[in-house]
């Protein structure tokens, strides 16, 4: 199913990255990566595996510095920020983890509550526990607040680790591989929530993914990355209307296997 768009303010950019080089040793991964990500959008980044897509988020979060380039994050260079200053800009931008990142010990409410205890200590008891409630319900699990991980399914445990992200508001949100390891109905259902957390928090995402069938249900634009540059932009169909064989081996592979 293809995305209905979203109202895009393209004249505002959340992130603008410019020049981007980041290699390790003697491989090169990004080798001059262009990328404007606007308020409001759903930006899917394509890609094979080992490609540098999840490189680029952790580069815009701040977990790796760039090599060469320019990557700027809600009007701010992230590798010139001091370590305070970049904690402060990690809490406006949201990182759904591809293994959603749970503590086992902890249940789901525990987990949601962790976030806030760390970085809104000013909270009373009441507020936190709207606040978990709220995101709780967002992602349609209010009724697992009290459960503990294991007791979920996968596409439950991604619910609930998009859950805590969300619980901080977050402006930016940064999707790693959002479907990996799930059957194609739960994947259906994660690709309709990271829709309505657009519309209901009014986020902009860059979601990173090599599921065709994600990037065609949740991308406003969809940039294609290839041997560590962006070969193409636009719609779905723009990106796959090529005689490009890496681009029509990648589309082939997702949809005849």
């Amino acid at each position: 199913m293809e995305k209905k768009l979203s109202p895009i303010d393209s004249s505002n950019h959340v992130i603008s990255i410019k020049g981007l080089e980041k290699s390790f040793g003697d491989l090169s991964v990004l080798k001059g990566v262009d990328l404007e990500l606007y308020q409001g959008e759903n930006l899917v980044v394509l890609g094979r595996s080992g490609t540098g897509k999840s490189v680029l988020i952790k580069v815009i979060s701040g977990l790796l510095k760039p090599d060469k380039g320019v990557v700027n994050v809600l009007g701010q260079e992230v590798d010139k920020l001091t370590p305070k200053d970049l904690q402060k800009l990690r809490l406006k931008i949201g990182f759904s983890f591809q293994n959603s990142a749970l503590y086992d010990s902890m249940t789901v409410r525990e987990n949601l509550e962790f976030p806030l205890v760390r970085n809104s200590k000013h909270l009373s008891r009441a507020e936190k526990n709207s606040a978990i409630e709220s995101v709780l319900d967002a992602v349609g699990l209010l009724q697992a607040i009290n459960q503990m991980p294991s007791e979920l399914s996968g596409g439950q445990r991604k619910r609930i680790g998009i859950a805590r992200t969300l619980i901080m508001r977050p402006l930016i949100m940064l999707y790693d591989e959002p479907t990996a390891g799930l059957d194609p109905i739960t994947s259906i259902d994660i690709n309709n929530l990271i829709n309505e957390v657009q519309e209901r928090y009014n986020t902009s995402s860059i979601i990173i993914t090599h599921d065709l069938t994600c990037a065609k249900s949740t991308g406003d634009r969809i940039m294609m990355l290839l041997e560590g540059r962006f070969e193409r932009q636009g719609s779905f169909e723009d990106v796959f209307n090529t005689e490009d064989e890496r681009i029509k081996t990648f589309y082939n592979y997702n949809f005849t296997t």
